[in-house]
């Protein structure tokens, strides 16, 4: 190895100024006045963007997305934590009562379910409860009592329904007391005998009614003649049980809505008194005697379709229902209209009286139905529970028993004493036009399906099937005396059954 290579590394000198450093120093300085002027004049000249100073610092950026990310797990964290229930109109009144849509396009029950899961976890679980109760508060602070002073007459009829429902609501509740006594074998003997008997009703007879549907059909409290109402806006009445023709009654222009029979025609009302009423789709309501194919009288006063009459088990009294929303009372004492009762939201199909006379029960197209206290004039049951618009309803001999007949394909029985549905009987494969109870000891329906059905009371179990007509069974009742039942199509014809 050479000497040079076994020298070590070259250290570098520092340098080392001599003499004072005023000069550099004051170098140093006039250049920076010069550049600081140099930018003053580019600045002057527009020609240099100055900022305001202002800064965004990069970690400042950083940590309120940190804050966003923790508050979406956090949020997240709350959803899994609500419950929501799993009904579909609860989740959809949910939305509704915080102000959200309640569906969106394409939307299905679980994801409208995590919507408003997600919506809780935003407001609070305790909004939805506030928003209820604030709702609550609202309608109660809208809802609000009201009279109208009624007439003198409507509150003379008011008594006297008091005084002649009373003594009947004792003779029913005796009655019932009565046959509590009766022991439980005798009961189910002449259960088994009633019902053997109806599941052997067989077609007794088949009448070509009219050239139109017949809409109505009413036997008269005598057993002895049936009265059909028709869309050609003819009324017959016919023998039973051979079905000739009695007499025609001609007085309508337009569709028949019902025909029905006054309680005791026939049996103690003279034949020149008033024994039917009748209604038309024109709203026009007549009333009949049996010696006169020319109406009686005529009840005027409603300007829509009048579907229903029915009679107050005094005879003193006529219902009738109406497409205007609303039912009225008429008493042929003073001739008068004494009720123009309103309640419902859509029109108002059929009704029905209590067999005391002290209750009568309506139903409409609004799917609810009512049953209002003559006696006060209150709603002391409303029927909810239908699907779809009723079209029929009828009071159990009984008292406390109610039927209701719906668009729904069902039928419903409702006990009156506790005010709750007791049974719904998935009647039918279409709407059931009409219900009728024959002295509690069963339920005859009538359906689009072109059949009647009987179902044994109570039970509620299928007795028999009426099939045979060609059409829509538009209505079905049966006779005072238990023994025949008859039934009207839309197929022209109406026909009566007998148990052989």
């Amino acid at each position: 190895m050479s000497d040079e290579e076994d020298a070590g590394p070259v250290t570098k000198k520092s340098r080392v100024f001599y003499g004072s450093l005023e000069e550099k120093e004051r170098e140093r300085l006039s250049l920076q006045a010069a550049g600081s002027d140099a930018v003053r004049a580019g600045i002057k000249a527009g020609n240099i963007n100055i900022s305001s100073g202002e800064t965004l610092e990069i970690e400042d950026r950083v940590s309120e997305r940190q804050q966003e990310v923790l508050a979406e797990f956090e949020r997240r964290r709350r959803a899994r934590q609500i419950t929501v229930s799993t009904d579909d109109a609860e989740v959809k009144a949910g939305l509704r009562a915080l102000g959200e849509p309640i569906t969106l396009f394409g939307e299905g029950p679980a994801d409208r379910r995590e919507r408003l899961r997600s919506v809780l976890s935003v407001v609070g679980p305790d909004a939805l409860k506030k928003s209820r109760k604030d709702e609550e508060r609202a309608r109660r602070s809208q809802e609000q009592t009201w009279y109208h002073e009624g007439s003198a007459s409507l509150k003379e009829a008011r008594l006297w329904m008091a005084r002649y429902s009373l003594p009947r609501a004792v003779a029913r509740l005796e009655a019932a007391r009565v046959q509590k006594e009766v022991s439980e074998a005798n009961k189910t003997i002449r259960q088994q005998e009633l019902h053997k008997s109806l599941r052997n009703l067989n077609n007794f007879c088949s009448q070509i009614g009219d050239d139109r549907p017949i809409s109505f059909c009413h036997f008269s409290p005598d057993s002895r003649m049936l009265a059909t109402a028709s869309w050609s806006g003819l009324c017959k009445l016919w023998s039973v049980p051979d079905c000739n023709l009695i007499r025609t009654l001609r007085g309508h222009n337009t569709n028949v809505g019902a025909i029905v029979f006054r309680p005791e025609a026939g049996i103690s009302l003279d034949q020149s008194d008033i024994n039917l009423a009748s209604c038309a789709a024109d709203g026009t309501v007549k009333l009949w005697n049996l010696e006169s194919d020319e109406p009686v009288a005529d009840i005027e006063g409603h300007s829509d379709r009048v579907s229903r009459v029915a009679w107050h088990p005094s005879g003193r009294f006529l219902g009738t229902t109406c497409y205007d929303n609303s039912w009225r009372l008429w008493d042929l004492e003073v001739q008068e209209e004494i009720l123009h009762q309103e309640g419902h939201s859509k029109g108002v199909h059929d009704l029905s009286f209590h067999p005391d006379g002290s209750l009568v029960a309506t139903g409409g197209l609004d799917s609810f139905g009512r049953v209002w206290d003559l006696r006060t004039g209150r709603c002391v049951v409303f029927l909810e529970g239908h699907l779809k618009e009723i079209y029929s309803l009828h009071f159990s001999p009984n008292g406390h028993h109610l039927a209701t007949g719906s668009g729904d394909n069902t039928c419903k029985v409702w006990e009156m004493r506790n005010r709750k549905c007791l049974y719904t009987v998935p009647a039918h494969q279409n709407l059931l036009s009409t219900v009728r109870f024959q002295h509690g000891h069963f339920l005859l329906t009538g359906a689009y399906d072109n059949t009647a059905k009987v179902w044994s009371h109570p039970g509620w179990t299928p007795l028999k099937t009426l099939a045979g007509h060609e059409g829509k069974v538009m209505s079905v009742d049966v006779s005072p005396d238990g023994k025949l039942i008859a039934t009207s199509s839309y197929d022209r014809t109406f026909k009566l059954w007998l148990s052989e």
